[in-house]
């Protein structure tokens, strides 16, 4: 329609122009189509966009509640308050960041029916599953209404010839491992205890397995999305491989919610190995442990994970009795071991131990059962929960965390790693550093109080400068969220931020989902994004 110039009149255009809240459109309308709703431009630039005008979330609340009931939504404080924060979140907001009533669908047709009413009225959405985000990437800033996707929690249908299965997108992925296991199956990526399906898709998390099994990005085969005017698409069919068309799922895979929300996944499995082991291994320090990650890798030896925990870490987890055992306090890689056979871990084994004695191990613990392998693992799962049980009993019992990643060459990263390190005590910081060392990834956790929020942040400032002096990246797993969009133009170019906007203008013009992440949306804001 929008290419007949027929139905094009001046009042037409006005109207719509007035609608979508881009200005006058007198001059535009004997252009074919008119240029202020299709720029010629690739990009978009930030002061080319009128401000967004948001509606009346009332009306589509009430609206919302005849169609779905008034008992799937909720709007009491505590609910409102939960699903604006979260306290290990680096960044909080404001007062009056709330949103107006969180919704609970059911279904992705329910989903849809939210989004057409919310487009009907401009109404601003935050879509939410786990809420173990850690960059701010459910601030509500537009107000608007909260999706809470928590009643979508089921397992669709298991392919197990396939090795795929279809699930919906609050089911969390430690819910998953465990129906998975029966089939003797594993799904790769394993970020932080209850982290969900959808969640982990919109911030293209990974987590330990990732050395071997990939990022969500290598995992899922397709996605079911609602977009901001409640159409409902797949991106793809079954097949692992596909050259049909756009790769949609690469589109959706990090786009933190700003662009659809996503309802349904197909993700990719893997066979158990037959046999598994872990081994904690302790060095004196961490440029030696680096230096044994680096014998793995250029040796060929595949590991299933390869963590480092520097000795502040383990010093947590041993104070903090989330674990029965107690390790050495000195830099330490937990490796996990897989393979078809008991022959072949061994001799796994065999090449990571003369890596580890030509690095001058000083410890070096394999599991000896089941429990005791869950049981070194755990130290890993528990690190950041530990760092804040330490904080709040010897530092500050209103200890802030800032729990902050990159990701960088993997010859890079003992020197990165090692650097943030020392200017945390240089600067009388207190925290540990987390590495996903078989990738080149690792975390910042850092102990503050409320008014060293400025020198923690300097030292973020730096841990990101270096990795970008590297050639690294200002994220390897937590998503841009709210709090890392400054650094963000500190790693990519402003025409690629703008092809971005472009990207998110062309879904979702009223810009509705999740507003104000990841880049800027609005001319008015002080983001330089």
């Amino acid at each position: 329609m929008l290419r007949n110039n027929s139905i094009w009149t001046l009042g037409s255009a006005l109207i719509l122009g007035a609608v979508l809240g881009w200005g006058s459109a007198s001059c535009n309308v004997r252009k074919n189509p008119p240029e202020f709703l299709f720029p010629k431009s690739s990009t978009t630039k930030l002061q080319d966009l009128k401000a967004p005008k948001y509606g009346d979330a009332e009306k589509a609340i009430e609206e919302i509640a005849k169609l779905l009931g008034k008992n799937k939504i909720s709007r009491t404080k505590d609910s409102l308050d939960h699903h604006s924060d979260a306290y290990f979140s680096s960044d909080h907001p404001t007062e009056d960041q709330r949103p107006v009533a969180v919704i609970y669908p059911e279904t992705t047709e329910e989903v849809s029916l939210i989004m057409k009413i919310c487009h009907k009225y401009r109404v601003a959405v935050v879509p939410f599953s786990g809420g173990t985000s850690l960059e701010g990437n459910f601030i509500p800033t537009r107000k608007g209404i909260c999706v809470d996707l928590k009643k979508m929690d089921k397992v669709l249908e298991l392919h197990q010839e396939d090795l795929d299965v279809s699930v919906q997108a609050a089911l969390g992925w430690q819910k998953l491992a465990q129906y998975l296991n029966d089939y003797n199956l594993l799904f790769g990526p394993d970020p932080g205890p209850g982290a969900c399906i959808g969640g982990m898709a919109s911030t293209s998390c990974s987590g330990p397995n990732a050395a071997r099994w990939g990022t969500m990005k290598e995992n899922v085969i397709s996605l079911t999305v609602v977009l901001a005017d409640g159409t409902i698409i797949k991106t793809k069919k079954r097949p692992r491989k596909s050259a049909a068309g756009y790769n949609l799922n690469g589109l959706f895979i990090g786009s933190e919610g700003t662009l659809g929300i996503i309802t349904e996944a197909t993700l990719k499995l893997n066979v158990k190995p037959k046999v598994e082991n872990v081994a904690v291994v302790s060095f004196p320090n961490i440029s030696a442990a680096g230096s044994a990650v680096a014998g793995f890798i250029q040796e060929g030896v595949q590991l299933d994970a390869m963590e480092l925990l520097d000795d502040k870490m383990i010093h947590y987890v041993n104070v903090s009795g989330k674990t029965s055992m107690k390790y050495d306090e000195a830099p330490t890689l937990m490796l996990k071991f897989g393979g078809l056979s008991e022959e072949a871990v061994q001799s796994q084994i065999k090449s990571v131990q003369a890596i580890c004695q030509r690095n001058k191990n000083t410890d070096f613990k394999f599991a000896k059962s089941e429990k005791e392998k869950a049981e070194l693992w755990n130290a890993r799962k528990v690190a950041l929960l530990a760092t804040i049980d330490y904080g709040k009993k010897y530092i500050d019992k209103d200890i802030q965390v800032w729990a902050t990643d990159v990701a960088v060459p993997i010859s890079k990263l003992c020197d990165c790693l090692q650097e943030t390190k020392d200017e945390m005590v240089k600067v009388g910081l207190a925290g540990a550093i987390v590495g996903h060392v078989g990738d080149g990834n690792y975390h910042a956790m850092i102990l503050f109080k409320k008014e060293d929020r400025e020198k923690t942040a300097k030292v973020v400032q730096h841990m990101i400068d270096r990795a970008l002096a590297v050639d690294g990246t200002v994220t390897g797993e937590h998503g841009v969220g709210w709090g890392k969009k400054p650094y963000l133009l500190e790693e990519v170019t402003p025409d690629v931020i703008d092809l971005m906007r472009k990207i998110k203008m062309a879904l979702d013009p009223y810009r509705l989902l999740n507003p104000d992440k990841v880049f800027a949306i609005d001319p008015n804001d002080d983001s330089t994004i």
